[in-house]
C-alpha cells in the first residue's frame, strides 16, 4: 500500500510540476493522434458520405513492414505511426460518416433529386449539414487513435524521445516496474478521454438546441 500509495502521490507531483520527460511523451502522443485522426477524416469523411449515396463500398486495408514504403526508410518514426493509426481509424470514422450521412440522405433525397443535384452536390451538401454530428465521429477516431497501443509499437518502436507515446510508455514503465511515470500517463490518458467525451456531448447538446 506504501508503495501504490507513494507511486500516485509522486505520479500527481509530476503532473502538476508538468514533468518534462511526462510532457515530452503526452506531446508526441497528441501530435501523432491528431494528425492520424485529420488524414482519416480526409479520407473517411468524402467516403462515408460517398458510400451513403452510392451504396458502395471500398475499402483497402494495407500495411507491410516489407512492402513498396520500405525503402523510404518510414519504419520506426512518428509518419509510420501515424500511417498505422490512420489504417485504423479510417474504417471507424467511415462507417460512422456513412450512418449519420444516410439518415440525413434519407430525409433530403427528394429534395436534392428535384433540385438535379449531382453527386458530389449532394456529397458536399450532406457533409455540411450534419457538420456537428461528423465533430462526434472526428472525437470518435481521435479517441480511438490515442487509445491504440499494438499498431504504433510495432511500426514505432517505442523508442525514447522519437516514437514513446503515452500509450506504449505506460506499458514500458509498468513492465520496468516504473508506476509514478506509468501512473501519470495514465492519469493524463483518462483525463483525455473524459475531455473527450465531455466535447462530444457537449457539441451533440449544442446542435441539438441550436438546428433543433
Amino acid at each position: 500500500m506504501d508503495t501504490i500509495s507513494q507511486s500516485f502521490a509522486l505520479a500527481l507531483r509530476m503532473v502538476a510540476h508538468l514533468d518534462p520527460h511526462l510532457t515530452q511523451i503526452v506531446a508526441l502522443s497528441l501530435a501523432v493522434s491528431l494528425t492520424a485522426t485529420l488524414i482519416a477524416a480526409l479520407i473517411g469523411l468524402p467516403l462515408g458520405a460517398a458510400v451513403a449515396i452510392a451504396r458502395f463500398l471500398l475499402v483497402y486495408l494495407l500495411l507491410s513492414r516489407a512492402g513498396p514504403l520500405g525503402d523510404f526508410g518510414l519504419l520506426f518514426t512518428p509518419t509510420a505511426m501515424v500511417m498505422a493509426q490512420t489504417i485504423l481509424i479510417v474504417p471507424i470514422v467511415a462507417a460512422l460518416t456513412r450512418q449519420f450521412v444516410e439518415d440525413a440522405w434519407t430525409e433530403y433525397r427528394e429534395q436534392l433529386q428535384s433540385l438535379r443535384s449531382s453527386w458530389l452536390q449532394s456529397v458536399r451538401t450532406l457533409l455540411w449539414d450534419t457538420r456537428w454530428s461528423l465533430v462526434t465521429v472526428l472525437l470518435a477516431g481521435f479517441g480511438r487513435a490515442a487509445a491504440e497501443v499494438g499498431a504504433v509499437m510495432i511500426v514505432g518502436g517505442n523508442i525514447d524521445g522519437v516514437t514513446r507515446v503515452m500509450t506504449t510508455a505506460i506499458a514500458l514503465e509498468t513492465s520496468k516496474g516504473d508506476l509514478p511515470l506509468a501512473l501519470a500517463l495514465g492519469l493524463v490518458l483518462i483525463a483525455l478521454v473524459i475531455a473527450l467525451n465531455g466535447c462530444a456531448l457537449t457539441t451533440r447538446h449544442w446542435a441539438r438546441l441550436r438546428f433543433g
